[in-house]
């Protein structure tokens, strides 16, 4: 269980330090990633490509077997239907993250830094889920 979490701990810091690297949390670069039709800094595609590419490997090497290099068990997930509720939240995702250029995991990241936005994007994040929470029985 210690090493479990260490492990966590670690990938979770490299993925972190990813994000401050690459750009990603600077919501001004986010922003200037996805204005194609303006000034479009082509950089985070090259960031999201490389992750994609990780990804890939990661989940193709996971796909052949039943547990991790520590021993906890592996669960791919088995839904891999395109539903309307998933459309409505990617949408509402790209609206969000183009309108303030914070996204999850950058959002995370940012609080590590002291950054304002950080404090105001976490607990607006919270109230999102929340409402979900409270809305998704009544969807269906």
């Amino acid at each position: 269980m210690v090493l479990k979490n260490i492990i966590g701990l670690l990938a979770g810091l490299l993925f972190g330090f990813g994000l401050l690297i690459s750009g990603m949390t600077d919501p001004t670069k986010v922003q200037g990633f996805l204005d194609v039709f303006g000034a479009w800094d082509i950089s985070l595609a090259l960031v999201m490509g490389g992750g994609l590419v990780v990804a890939i490997i990661g989940v193709q090497l996971a796909k052949r077997q039943q547990t991790s290099w520590i021993g906890t068990l592996i669960e791919l997930p088995s839904k891999t239907t395109i539903n309307k509720k998933l459309l409505i939240g990617a949408m509402l995702f790209g609206i969000g993250w183009g309108l303030v250029g914070i996204c999850p995991g950058p959002g995370i990241v940012l609080l590590g830094t002291g950054q304002w936005q950080a404090y105001v994007f976490i607990p607006a994040m919270i109230v999102g889920m929340l409402i979900y929470q409270w809305l998704e029985p009544k969807l269906g």
